[in-house]
């Protein structure tokens, strides 16, 4: 998908209820560290149930159909990935951010077989960071990332982080596709 490709009507109307439900603006650090003047709070777009399911539906049409696991980092994306799951009928792996320290120990939640081809579900990407390690993970337990798909790309070098991690890219929106004031 291309950026300067124009909107579908369907994907405009989701944009213009994406910056509703979440732009912020004001003074923000970012989980790069960066500090900006704008932040799409996730929270408020996932917890939407309208919105979540809507955009469930778009970010579906993102996965490739070689795709047999979802995967979803936490917190953020797993309401993501949940909708998604269920729009694909595609089983969901959660991505763990550190091992818990109780129970069956685990870092991934969720069945999966080594070389199962996943699509990781992201919300925000600025640098991608977040992604790339929920990746390695995945990896490390013998998963193969065919595809990360994401709800918005803030045009911070996410992209090419990603893409030099060989990692095929699909944002369904980048900020500059959105009608920010």
């Amino acid at each position: 998908m291309n950026s300067r490709e124009p909107l579908t009507k369907g994907r405009e109307a989701l944009a213009r209820e994406l910056v509703k439900a979440s732009y912020l603006k004001g003074d923000f650090v970012l989980r790069s560290g960066r500090r900006s003047n704008r932040y799409f709070d996730k929270f408020l777009f996932e917890t939407d149930p309208a919105l979540l399911k809507e955009l469930g539906r778009h970010l579906a049409e993102l996965v490739p159909k070689e795709t047999q696991r979802l995967a979803a980092p936490e917190l953020g994306a797993v309401l993501l990935g949940g909708a998604v799951s269920m729009e694909t009928g595609l089983p969901l792996v959660l991505v763990r951010k550190e091992p818990k320290g109780y129970g069956t120990a685990k870092q991934l939640e969720g069945r999966f077989e080594s070389g199962d081809r996943v699509t990781v579900i992201e919300d925000v990407v600025t640098t991608g960071g977040d992604s790339l390690r929920s990746a390695q993970v995945l990896r490390d337990a013998g998963l193969e990332v065919i595809h990360l798909v994401v709800v918005l790309d803030r045009g911070e070098g996410g992209e090419d982080n990603i893409r030099d991690a060989k990692i095929p890219y699909t944002p369904l929106f980048r900020v500059q596709d959105l009608q920010l004031d």
